[in-house]
């Protein structure tokens, strides 16, 4: 590859990604995020399947993210009085998941891990606290494109300008000449993911899930440092009134307002959801957003591209990490396999990441009942069931069928791009 200048927006997982593969091609990368420092919030997230792959084609980067794991042993689904009904484990092999994943990461430290992989390498650099206020698209000869910045970045031209700020990104807005909702798809429900002091486990690596009427679903896990993490989701029937509204609303308000609006959302929901909300409105880490997919009719247009939830957001099918380090990788590594041709580098990496979009945009059927009921009825009903097949054993039996699928990126068969610097 020539001397590409390539600008990304975003610094949490995607955007260090590609600026890895990008630096490894021989390119010059400039990484812009909004925040004034890495986010150090978020879900813990799971890489999977081509995410593996990726990860065990960067030197350290598979021992650094096993050193940072959850140690999450399993998930005990629990009644409202505490007693479990059934329990989720690991298979103890990262080549043998289960549905509890052997690389589940705290998305702040797996952008810790990136961002400590790339910061000093001399054909990358982070600047933050800056926002791209507008693309100037080149003309018929497809040249650079220029971009101006809204807090003091000096305008520049770049080759290649990459959109990896989120599933709401303003890049994707201004890239594509839309609005910042188009080609977002609704799921109707919304998240929210924060800390707490309190032990809630009693010092256990097996995380608790609880479901309580009204699609309410909370998650506490447990973290190395000692501290509790909480996953709060809030799920909706699809055609239902709209409940993203006021959260949106909140979000325009601050933190502070959305916590109040979490809270409100869940009094009244049982089990230790008093002592969590308790901790919420003390935590510094506290985030929460709309859950949903994105989906563009392209992934590109000139010289912009999108990677990671800015171009295909995957929502509740879990695979939205995944997704980040593979479309990184693939980017970054077609447009070096076609030297010269930045073009046809670009619908490389369309045509291989669509397959797989579409597979990981696959939504498990009956996913909204199994993991929030609405009714006290179908909780019961769903924990019922749940007890039987895990006490039967049936469930174990088919996470040992199925294990390999989860940690295995053969499927897709990536390519082993030639780096040329």
């Amino acid at each position: 590859m020539s001397k590409l200048n390539v600008l990304i927006v975003g610094a949490s997982v995607a955007g260090p990604m590609a600026a890895y593969w990008f630096a490894k091609a021989g390119a010059n990368v400039t990484i812009i995020e909004r925040f004034p420092e890495l986010r150090k919030g978020g879900q813990n997230i799971d890489i999977r399947t081509t995410g593996v792959t990726v990860m065990r084609k960067i030197p350290g980067m598979e021992a650094a993210v096993r050193a940072k794991t959850t140690e999450m042993e399993g998930i005990a689904w629990v009644r409202d009085d505490g007693r479990p009904y059934g329990v989720l484990r690991a298979t103890g092999n990262p080549d043998q998941q289960s549905l509890v994943s052997e690389y589940e990461i705290f998305r702040g430290d797996l952008a810790r891990i990136l961002f400590d992989l790339t910061k000093d390498n001399e054909n990358i650099r982070y600047v933050f606290g800056e926002q791209l206020a507008s693309i100037q698209h080149p003309g018929e000869d497809d040249g650079p494109i220029k971009v101006e910045f809204l807090n003091g970045l000096p305008a520049s031209e770049y080759d290649l300008v990459v959109a990896c700020d989120g599933a709401t990104s303003r890049t994707r807005a201004i890239g594509l000449g839309c609005g910042v909702r188009d080609h977002i798809i609704p799921t109707n429900c919304w998240a929210a993911y924060f800390s707490i002091e309190q032990d809630l486990l009693g010092g256990s690596k097996v995380a608790h899930g609880y479901s309580a009427v009204g699609g309410r679903f909370c998650g506490v896990g447990p973290d190395p440092s000692g501290v509790n993490r909480v996953s709060l989701m809030s799920i909706n029937p699809q055609n239902g009134p709209d409940v993203t509204v006021p959260l949106r609303e909140a979000m325009k308000q601050g933190d502070d307002a959305l916590k109040r609006f979490v809270a409100r959302h869940y009094d009244g929901a049982g089990w230790k959801n008093k002592e969590i909300m308790e901790g919420m409105m003390k935590t510094d880490d506290f985030y929460a957003s709309e859950l949903v997919q994105v989906k563009t009719p392209s992934l590109y247009k000139g010289r912009f591209v999108m990677v990671g939830d800015a171009g295909y957001a995957a929502s509740f099918t879990g695979c939205g990490t995944t997704l980040a380090m593979t479309g990184a990788y693939v980017l970054a590594g077609e447009v070096c396999r076609h030297q010269g041709d930045l073009r046809a580098g670009l619908e490389g990496y369309e045509e291989r990441m669509k397959p797989i979009i579409e597979d990981m945009h696959k939504v498990p059927p009956l996913i909204r009942t199994v993991m929030a009921p609405q009714t006290a009825w179908g909780i019961w009903v769903r924990n019922t069931i749940f007890a039987v097949i895990t006490w039967s054993g049936i469930l174990e039996l088919a996470q040992k069928y199925f294990a390999g699928a989860f940690a295995s990126g053969d499927k897709h068969k990536l390519p082993d791009y030639e780096w040329v610097a």
